[in-house]
């Protein structure tokens, strides 16, 4: 059997998702793969995850009820701890900050999706800039 693509990976996981935002998850996908075309997707960390040259950056969060996040991270490799925060100091409202070098965007319904759009591209592609 031949290995599936990143795309069909997550194609695949998200027909079999159980999950009360389906719809918000396939949208937030929509508007990540839309703002670069270097962007990548595959499954990760049993989550679609976003790459950037191979390199994991945002990753799905769906555990939770009436909720989901994105994880914005530094990949699947350990390094040196860098403060990111002031990079996104206009943004505040928006990210939650988890550690220094990793934060997540939350998502409650498709009003919040389309409410945070444009913020959302916003962040991502200052998060592949800063973190590349």
């Amino acid at each position: 059997m031949a290995k599936l693509s990143g795309q069909q990976q997550v194609e695949e996981y998200l027909q079999k998702l159980e999950h009360p935002l389906k719809r918000e998850i396939r949208e937030v996908r929509r508007i990540i793969l839309g703002i670069d075309m270097e962007i990548s997707e595959h499954v990760k960390w049993n989550a679609p995850s976003f790459c950037y040259h191979n390199d994991d950056r945002v990753t799905f969060n769906l555990h939770g009820n009436g909720f989901f996040r994105l994880v914005l991270h530094r990949g699947s490799k350990a390094k040196e701890s860098v403060n990111l925060k002031p990079y996104f100091e206009d943004v505040q409202g928006l990210m939650e900050w988890v550690t220094n070098d990793r934060a997540t965007i939350k998502f409650t319904d498709i009003q919040d999706v389309e409410a945070k759009s444009a913020q959302l591209k916003a962040v991502i592609s200052r998060w592949i800039d800063v973190t590349y």
